[in-house]
């Protein structure tokens, strides 16, 4: 019989998911696989939900956002938090052998990846492809979601700077992105923020005050409507130097129990005693994670999808597929696991930030 392999999302949803989901299923197909989608992640796999893939099936959803499959952020099958944190492997293992599953094609962030590298390790032979609109997955140049969201930042900042300049006001632009500040700089950089804050470079507060202050002082003689105004796009994991982490709320069955959010309110809330401006904070949330992907993202998971419908036919299990200068390889999952892609203090885009008079609060 052909190889036979299960498709599934797993973590926070993003754009591109189901770009990877009809490419790799094409490709399978193709090759004379037959593929199974897993309902809701891993999810899916300790239930034992799972559905046949045609090619009816996936045909138009490359441009559609979300999973067709559904995922789960809080589903790990050697923690199962809905049985009392019981290990399901045992579980997981049987029903992909009841189901006659050859490979587990798992879509997916760190999270994903770490329990795809531990059910590997397991017996399950597993593919990881990397998603995120974090892109804080290590060894490889970019995952498939941050486009998307580097897109819906940058437009909304561009329409936040236009009320700035009008009021003189300083608007704060709270983005995702946990821990690593890659969506806040690139996002930041391409719609012309004026400041730029993110976890990796912590900020100074009264610096950042100052320089505000001297931009106020820089508007007063210029022209109304020109000059005035200033926008702060800051990253929800960044702090003040030698300060903590704003945490939204905690989610004790979670993996990740951290909950980030609300840096820019209080930032907003430091900073409006010290100037004359008004200042405001707009938090974006989930609509960096929603709707429709771009170009860009469509091509890469693509890409993705059918990279890793290779690694399958060539049962090269245990790999997450990347993307190294502009190619598409694979790298062994338990390099991927457990680990994270911050951004360097001395990247280029940092230093193209700091050349162009942009602020990064330091």
């Amino acid at each position: 019989m052909g190889l036979h392999v299960g498709v599934l999302t797993g973590g926070g949803d993003c754009p591109g998911l189901n770009a990877v989901i009809r490419a790799a299923t094409l490709a399978l197909l193709g090759s004379g696989a037959r593929v199974t989608g897993i309902e809701r992640g891993f999810h899916g796999l300790m239930r034992n939900r799972m559905r046949a893939l045609e090619e009816a099936d996936v045909a138009d959803i490359l441009d559609q956002g979300g999973t067709v499959l559904g995922t789960h952020n809080r589903a790990d099958p050697f923690h199962d938090v809905e049985h009392g944190g019981a290990d399901r492997c045992d579980e997981v293992l049987a029903h992909a052998r009841g189901r006659g599953l050859d490979a587990v094609l798992a879509i997916g962030g760190d999270g994903t990846m770490d329990i795809a590298a531990r059910l590997h390790a397991r017996g399950l032979p597993v593919i990881g492809v990397p998603k995120t609109i974090d892109n804080d997955l290590p060894h490889t140049e970019r995952t498939f979601g941050f486009d998307s969201a580097v897109a819906v930042v940058a437009e909304a900042i561009g329409r936040l700077r236009t009320t700035a300049r009008s009021h003189d006001r300083v608007m704060i632009v709270e983005t995702m992105g946990r821990y690593a500040g890659w969506i806040a700089l690139e996002a930041g950089i391409a719609a012309g923020a004026d400041a730029i804050l993110i976890p990796e470079l912590p900020y100074e507060m009264d610096m950042l005050a100052r320089w505000c202050r001297a931009r106020e002082a820089a508007a007063s003689q210029a022209p109304a409507g020109h000059a005035g105004g200033t926008v702060i796009c800051v990253a929800e994991g960044a702090a003040p130097l030698g300060g903590t982490l704003t945490v939204a709320h905690t989610v004790a069955d979670s993996p990740d129990p951290l909950r980030l959010g609300g840096v820019g309110e209080r930032l907003r809330a430091q900073l409006q005693p010290l100037l004359a401006s008004e200042v405001r904070t707009t938090l974006l949330g989930h609509v960096q994670r929603g709707g429709t992907p771009t170009a860009y993202d469509r091509v890469l998971a693509t890409r993705f999808g059918v990279a890793a419908a290779e690694l399958a036919s060539q049962r090269r299990f245990g790999r997450m597929v990347a993307l190294q200068a502009d190619a598409c390889v694979s790298v062994p999952l338990e390099e991927v696991a457990g680990r994270s892609r911050r951004v360097p203090p001395d990247h280029a885009l940092v230093q193209a930030a700091r050349q162009l008079g942009v602020c990064l609060g330091r």
